[in-house]
């Protein structure tokens, strides 16, 4: 079997987890809500963490999404009731981690599984998880293409944190809370930073160098391919966010010297 053949399947999902993420990752950065997709995604693992400590890795899906949708409507709640917004969520992550570890203690593979919810490795994606993938994915993008919106108040605010919900769930599973909260905001940041480009097409754009360029270097230089996820697309964003700084405040103090 050919590198071709054997890895295709990592790509395909790799730019779809870009593309999805960069729906979500805009209207959280716009909103300035940052830790609302790791606070789900941490929660969301909970269900992850019961059903391996518990029941012998049975119903990881539905513990997931059901953590995953529980996080979902406090977080819609929040929003209306709760002030200081981002420390409440802030909290809910801390709980999250904190409970994760203490499920997982009763493991004797606690400490390997925590490192795979935090980070998967997609390298050897097969081509039945990827097409789930892809349906899921599917699915999501046309609600929030379409119907998201068309809708208004509490109605539109419970959609947008259902399907992130729903997002985190496949997503965590195939690729780790912490690869989902990177691919959130980088490619987002980026986008949001520019002003050639739509930012959502520059953000998928971005991603997707971002995160096919650290298959690659995870696949010749044998490293974690979550955490070359990670630090490659994190990385980038940081870089791409400082030039784009400096270039705009160069041209700003030329201007004003004219």
């Amino acid at each position: 079997m050919s590198v071709v053949e054997l890895l295709w399947p990592a790509f395909v999902l790799a730019i779809a987890l870009v593309f999805i993420h960069s729906i979500f990752g805009l209207e959280i950065i716009k909103r300035g809500v940052i830790f609302t997709d790791l606070a789900i995604g941490q929660i969301a693992a909970i269900g992850m963490a019961i059903s391996v400590a518990f029941m012998h890795g049975e119903y990881q899906n539905a513990m997931t999404l059901l953590f995953a949708l529980l996080a979902a409507g406090l977080i819609t709640w929040a929003t209306k009731h709760i002030q200081k917004i981002e420390a409440f969520i802030g909290l809910l992550y801390a709980l999250g981690i904190s409970s994760i570890m203490l499920i997982l203690a009763q493991s004797s593979e606690g400490t390997e599984l925590y490192s795979k919810l935090s980070a998967a490795d997609i390298l050897f994606t097969s081509n039945d998880d990827l097409f789930k993938s892809l349906a899921l994915y599917g699915g999501v993008a046309f609600v929030m293409f379409v119907i998201y919106p068309r809708l208004r108040g509490l109605k539109k605010e419970f959609l947008f944190f259902v399907m992130l919900a729903v997002t985190v769930t496949s997503s965590v599973q195939s690729a780790g809370v912490l690869v989902v909260f990177a691919l959130l905001i980088a490619p987002s940041y980026a986008g949001l930073v520019q002003n050639k480009i739509h930012p959502f097409l520059f953000a998928c754009l971005f991603g997707s160098l971002g995160i096919v360029l650290a298959l690659i270097g995870s696949y010749f230089l044998d490293l974690p391919t979550g955490y070359a996820i990670i630090f490659i697309t994190v990385s980038f964003s940081l870089v791409f966010v400082v030039i784009s700084s400096i270039i705009k405040d160069t041209k700003r103090k030329g201007e004003n010297e004219k």
